[in-house]
């Protein structure tokens, strides 16, 4: 609906969690101990990896990259949702809340093509294991994670700049707990029928075109996996890839249902239930699964305890 003989907006009202205002610290202390747990669970997975040179391949390079990834992911949502549930005024600008969509969108984005690049890595090592080495190459990699983030830092920055062009009137109260896609374009006060289309367009070549990718190297994965003759080779492989599949469920699971289905099937609250799920569960979820479901992280983890003690107590 177009607004007219209004003043634009240099600021919004994130209603977030007002509705439950009885819980308001309670739900401050839980995303509180979840953030911190999330930046310590990617962090260790960092440095596992870096310290261990065992895990030293294709696939633990894409790993740092999603960790280090998820931290800033989670990072751009959750300490403004901390401050605004300890505050009356929810207000944020509107230079921030675009900072903070450059910075979500950017990520979430990115996330969607470096699950697609793990996928791949995985379907090589499965599928042409004696080539592996020469096709996942140092090089190869860095090119999939360079392609990954540049790509869609690019489609963001251009995107979201297009959204922020926008005249803001009206009321100033958003229905989210941040500054997520579709609440701020309902925001404008003009036409954004078009807006809304590229950003269906860019949800769909970002978000299905990686999982579709995904979904082809899983079944050429699978059934290369039930063509292994014996039963220890084929948990075996399984195991190489289970950590990712949950990884990819969890995630696109949620993206694809936000997205991709009409708005008018659920109402704020839900909506606001389902981007904790990318924003603070996944990126929660993710290091624990690495960690528990993964015997080479294990093991790394191990190691680095047992040297990090036999330094303290060197042995006379």
């Amino acid at each position: 609906m177009i607004c007219e003989n209004q003043t634009n907006l240099n600021e919004f009202i994130l209603e977030g969690f007002s509705y439950l205002a009885e819980l308001q610290i309670l739900l401050f202390f839980v995303f509180l101990v979840t953030y911190i747990i999330t930046l310590l669970g990617n962090m260790l997975i960092i440095l596992l990896v870096k310290l261990n040179p065992s895990l030293h391949t294709p696939m633990y390079y894409f790993l740092v990259n999603l960790s280090f990834l998820e931290m800033c992911y989670t990072t751009s949502v959750v300490p403004q949702m901390l401050v605004h549930l300890l505050t009356e005024h929810k207000s944020i600008s509107l230079a921030r809340c675009a900072a903070q969509m450059y910075a979500f969108t950017i990520l979430g984005l990115t996330e969607c093509c470096l699950l697609a690049a793990m996928a791949y890595d995985r379907y090589v090592a499965i599928c042409h294991p004696l080539q592996y080495t020469v096709i996942m190459n140092h090089r190869v990699c860095v090119q999939l994670a360079a392609a990954s983030w540049i790509t869609c830092i690019s489609v963001e920055i251009a995107q979201t700049t297009w959204i922020f062009s926008l005249p803001f009137c009206g009321s100033k109260h958003i229905q989210h707990f941040f500054c997520d896609i579709l609440p701020v374009v309902k925001m404008a006060c003009t036409d954004t029928s078009k807006n809304e289309i590229v950003v269906m367009a860019v949800s769909t070549i970002f978000i299905m075109s990686p999982f579709l990718l995904i979904i082809l190297s899983y079944i050429r994965i699978i059934s290369t996996i039930l063509k292994l003759p014996s039963a220890k080779g084929r948990r075996k492989a399984f195991s190489t890839c289970s950590s990712h599949l949950m990884v990819v469920t969890l995630f696109f699971g949620t993206a694809l249902f936000t997205y991709l289905i009409p708005k008018s099937s659920y109402t704020p609250r839900s909506d606001q239930m389902i981007s904790l799920m990318y924003t603070v569960v996944s990126p929660f979820l993710n290091p624990i699964i690495y960690t528990l479901r993964n015997k080479e992280v294990k093991g790394a983890f191990k190691k680095t305890v047992s040297r990090l003690f036999s330094v303290q107590n060197p042995t006379s």
